[in-house]
């Protein structure tokens, strides 16, 4: 593998959705800090929930078992310092947690959806290398989706009118459509905010 495809690349969590293909999954929609292509990755409904909860702010009454880890972890003075998919192989990402204790590091094998509940959780960055974003990232084309030539709205408040709301009235929404479980919807409007940022 040449060292260039080993260049690291810093990702941001861009929206949670229903994974088409397979009804009780997930897809996580990963994107490059600096650039255009998205890394979907599709994770189990119990892991979206765990990263879902985080995203919106939510408090579980009892702590979830990514929550558990957690404080454990911190319990333990143990920091997670960064996630990275390290691998893809067959389609299945390989992610590693790096953590800190006592300035050593340590690193941690992890499925990238356990991975993932966890960088929500610590805040931490997450990160991937080009060789996986080259084989597995597509390149979203704004054009595709910005529905400009459509002047008639036939919905009331749905459809994708996103673009003509303020950021605090998308915001509401995207909340309103989390709780109503429709990630395909969020994705969109979180999309929309971002567009924005």
């Amino acid at each position: 593998m040449a060292a260039h495809s080993m260049k690291k690349i810093e990702l941001d969590i861009i929206a949670l959705s229903h994974s088409v293909s397979q009804s009780q999954n997930y897809a996580i929609i990963l994107g490059e800090r600096e650039g255009v292509r998205r890394l979907p990755i599709v994770i189990g409904g119990f892991e979206a929930q765990a990263i879902a909860v985080i995203l919106e702010r939510m408090t579980p009454n009892r702590p979830l078992t990514h929550d558990l880890f957690k404080n454990t972890m911190s319990m333990f003075a143990i920091e997670l310092r960064e996630v990275i998919i390290n691998d893809l192989i067959d389609g299945i990402f390989f992610s590693k947690l790096v953590c800190e204790r006592d300035g050593e590091i340590i690193e941690i094998d992890s499925r990238t959806s356990d991975a993932l509940a966890m960088a929500v959780r610590f805040s931490c960055p997450v990160s991937t290398y080009e060789f996986i974003l080259d084989t597995a990232g597509v390149e979203l084309d704004d054009k595709d989706h910005a529905p400009s030539k459509s002047k008639t709205k036939k919905t009331s408040g749905t459809g994708s009118n996103y673009e003509s709301m303020p950021l605090d009235e998308l915001n509401k929404l995207l909340n309103k459509v989390l709780e109503a479980e429709d990630y395909e919807k969020a994705a969109k409007i979180r999309d929309e905010i971002n567009k924005r940022k």
